[in-house]
């Protein structure tokens, strides 16, 4: 896009358009992203305004019809204005233009148009960075005056199509990446969150692990890749979990995944393995490598790293799901399988059998580096079963035959003998085995009189 046809392009945003008829005390400037998105033919949501003067934080909040509320600490806060699907972020300069760029995070978001004299601001050349896209810092500096955006560089390189990040840029986030220690949990998660649902999360998790931020966000990711390295495995550990998020944006698509349900599916993919670095056994007369329970050793870790990254307890459970329940389908895809063997899965994961579906097939196709084989076949032939489970047990969910409250009406005392009774019910009628509510309390009566 050329300078004329940026100049145009800004003008003809409704919120450019009316800001500029206003008179203000000091000057306005549209700064960052808004401009970046617009030199990509793109529409922004978010707009970034730089005043000097802070009486013109009224007129704005008068021209939008929407009172600001403040963001940040002291001294840099920012006062964010939303109108319907619009934001609006606004600070206050305490120099010039120039220096407020030079202290922005990356070249292509030091950009700057003055609303009142119609010009550009572009002393760090962000617009040639933008055409060639290149993600490029302006100094060292600016990265250890916020670490979190060593993780930011990252996440645009997954987020913007066609852009690259500058070989200085990595550099530095090499020498410096200890620094993201400094940065608080709930940034960090924020960055990440988009990288593992960007549709390019694969490489985005290489160029993690080119900078050394994934092992040091996650040493435990470092302890699988040792072990590869260590053992020799053919099929890689850490390799194969890296490279399962090369499918994980078209089978998430695929099977209706939401983006929610993406993310969650991502960081069980992530982190489905690490506890195999802590359960390696090797069987010296078969020959054989063995990571017996690994499932729960990962599940217990993941539970660690995800508590420490402040995810939500609802996404916590269902990913801690996932990790436990991720060799299942693997384990069910032999011909002697039966469909009891499938309906009883689907009846204990419920509405998450489309995303272990989707995890476990990232999980093969990182094994198998996406060839099919014999293998893959019977696994993608047994994910069809699941699902064709799945769909008739959602238009006809399983009822429970018997509740706690009913227990204790036949003269069960409280206490966790109770949920025994209800799951071997449960089990028993998953697999067929119990269709009655009466045959369920006659099975109830029978454990009780065994007990007394």
């Amino acid at each position: 896009m050329s300078l004329d046809n940026l100049f145009g392009a800004v003008r003809e945003q409704n919120i450019i358009r009316e800001i500029s008829q206003k008179t203000f005390v000091g000057k306005v400037f549209l700064v960052g992203g808004a401009i970046r998105e617009l030199l990509l033919d793109k529409s922004p949501k978010d707009y970034d305004f730089a005043l000097t003067n802070q009486e013109d934080l009224r007129v704005i909040e008068n021209t939008v019809g929407a009172h600001a509320f403040l963001l940040g600490r002291k001294p840099i806060q920012t006062h964010r204005i939303v109108s319907g699907d619009i934001s609006l972020d606004l600070t206050f300069l305490s120099g010039t233009i120039e220096q407020d760029l030079a202290r922005r995070d990356f070249t292509m978001n030091a950009i700057a148009y003055d609303i009142g004299e119609n010009r550009v601001v572009d002393l760090l050349r962000g617009i040639e960075d933008i055409e060639a896209r290149i993600i490029r810092c302006p100094s060292r500096q600016t990265l250890s005056d916020d670490p979190l955006r060593m993780l930011k560089a990252v996440r645009h390189f997954a987020t913007l199509e066609g852009f690259t990040m500058d070989s200085g840029l990595v550099e530095a986030i090499q020498d410096l990446k200890h620094l993201i220690h400094k940065v608080a949990p709930e940034r960090i998660k924020h960055e990440m969150d988009q990288i593992v649902t960007s549709g390019k999360a694969f490489e985005g998790l290489v160029m993690l692990q080119l900078t050394g931020l994934l092992f040091e966000l996650f040493p435990d990711l470092h302890a699988l890749k040792k072990l590869d390295e260590e053992k020799h495995f053919i099929l890689e550990t850490f390799g194969h979990t890296v490279g399962g998020f090369k499918y994980l944006p078209s089978l998430g698509n695929r099977y209706n995944l939401d983006e929610r349900s993406i993310r969650n599916v991502a960081y069980a993919l992530l982190f489905h393995d690490i506890g195999k670095a802590h359960t390696f056994s090797h069987d010296n007369a078969k020959q054989t490598v063995h990571f017996f329970y690994h499932e729960q050793f990962s599940r217990d870790l993941a539970t660690i790293i995800l508590e420490k990254l402040r995810f939500g307890s609802f996404d916590i459970k269902i990913i801690i799901k996932l990790i436990e329940y991720h060799m299942r389908i693997f384990l069910i895809s032999n011909n002697e399988s039966t469909y009891k063997a499938i309906r009883r899965l689907v009846y204990r994961v419920g509405d998450l059998t489309p995303a272990l579906i989707v995890l476990t097939l990232c999980d093969m196709y990182g094994s198998s580096g996406g060839s099919e084989n014999n293998s893959t076949l019977m696994v993608r032939k047994r994910c069809d079963d699941v699902l064709d489970t799945y769909n008739e047990w959602a238009k006809k969910p399983l009822p429970r035959l018997l509740t706690g409250h009913d227990l204790l009406a036949i003269g069960f005392k409280e206490g966790p003998f109770i949920g025994r009774v209800l799951n071997d019910i449960r089990e028993k009628q998953i697999g067929g085995e119990l269709t009655e509510r009466e045959d369920a309390i006659d099975l109830a009566q029978n454990q009780l009189k065994a007990v007394k």
